[in-house]
């Protein structure tokens, strides 16, 4: 796999969005790891427990907590400092909430996204920005393919809506502003990512997680359903690669998918519970059928093109993905410091071949 550098990433001046969530917070770990001087700005934790809080978090970077959607906000933070790098991962993450609440992530997901991207127009000394948007940017007529970087954009609910639409924001953002002064600017599609620390509602391994600390079934609507499932520091690697490789290389791509190996075996929604629920000793799993529900049964995204591009390509099967999350979960509620679990499967994954 294509390195991640320690001498790259020491004092590059790093802005993080989304530093308060769940693949934020794994994402700020690495950075201090690799000797980054971080900002990060999101919203507070929307999550009890929160990573953020468990992991101390706040300790690691420049902490601010502002709106994307307020675009004088974003302006503050960013007034009278400068970056050289900006991975952008703050976002409304959630299909079901984007179903409740379609405006607000339509404000959250393109807008936030618009008034971040105006704001770094005035950097000076920028080199490039990392927008991560997600792999239900395309326009999925669930044929069972996996989906390339050139497919079509599109999304029948509002959060795969949002993230197509920021990604067509990036793109005239690039070419109207920011690859015109030289600051490469691109988009990393990542796979369903699992990982320990993630608390949100209607997550599978965060309600896996809750049912089985409550001694209670998960409630699943689709087990037939299949993901491109990614453990975070997989997913987070790739995005640190990306990043490195814009800053480096002005061949880099400026839109990429990150995901299971190819060629892998789909791991059904059931299949993953169940391998989570045997780890934890937990119940078996019900099914609780959703009629009014419009998510995507089938979902699969072609990696290839960072494994050419990049030399990278993630290390962790599906089976190993959630055995490493459920020994978080596991560690954590025996009293271990969640920062302390972070680190040392950190160091474990950067350990391997």
């Amino acid at each position: 796999m294509a390195a991640i550098s320690p001498s790259f990433w020491a004092g590059k001046r790093v802005l993080l969005t989304g530093h308060t969530g769940f693949k934020g917070g794994w994402a700020a770990i690495w950075l201090r790891k690799l000797g980054a001087e971080v900002t990060g700005l999101a919203l507070a934790p929307d999550q009890t427990p929160s990573l953020f809080d468990l992991a101390r978090i706040a300790d690691l970077l420049d902490s601010h907590v502002a709106d994307l959607r307020d675009p004088a906000a974003v302006e503050a933070v960013l007034a009278g400092r400068r970056f050289d790098l900006v991975l952008h991962m703050a976002a409304q993450p959630i299909v079901r909430t984007s179903i409740e609440d379609p405006v607000g992530t339509f404000a959250t997901n393109i807008l936030g996204t618009a008034h971040l991207l105006q704001a770094l127009r005035e950097l000076p000394e920028l080199k490039a920005v990392l927008t991560v948007t997600s792999d239900k940017v395309y326009a999925n007529a669930e044929t069972g393919r996996a989906f390339q970087e050139g497919d079509a954009l599109g999304g029948k609910d509002p959060y795969s809506a949002s993230k197509a639409a920021a990604e067509i924001v990036a793109q005239s953002f690039a070419r109207s502003y920011f690859e015109p002064a030289g600051v490469r600017l691109a988009t990393a599609r990542g796979g369903n990512v699992i990982g320990g620390g993630d608390f949100s509602r209607d997550r599978l391994v965060a309600d896996i997680v809750r049912a089985a600390r409550a001694d209670e079934p998960v409630i699943l609507r689709h087990p037939e359903a299949t993901r491109p499932w990614q453990h975070v520091l997989d997913c987070v690697a790739g995005y640190l690669t990306h990043l490195q490789a814009l800053a480096t290389d002005p061949d880099t791509p400026r839109a990429l998918n990150f995901g299971p190996r190819p060629g892998g075996p789909e791991v059904t929604v059931g299949e993953l519970a169940t391998l989570g629920v045997e780890a934890l000793g937990a119940r078996p799993w019900r099914h609780e059928p959703d009629p009014a529900s419009i998510e995507a049964k089938s979902l699969a995204i072609d990696a290839s093109l960072a494994r050419r591009t990049l030399g990278f390509e993630s290390r962790l099967d599906a089976p190993h993905a959630v055995a490493l999350t459920m020994d978080w979960y596991a560690a954590q509620a025996s009293g271990r410091d969640a920062r302390a679990l972070c680190e040392a499967q950190l160091a474990d994954y950067e350990g391997r071949p």
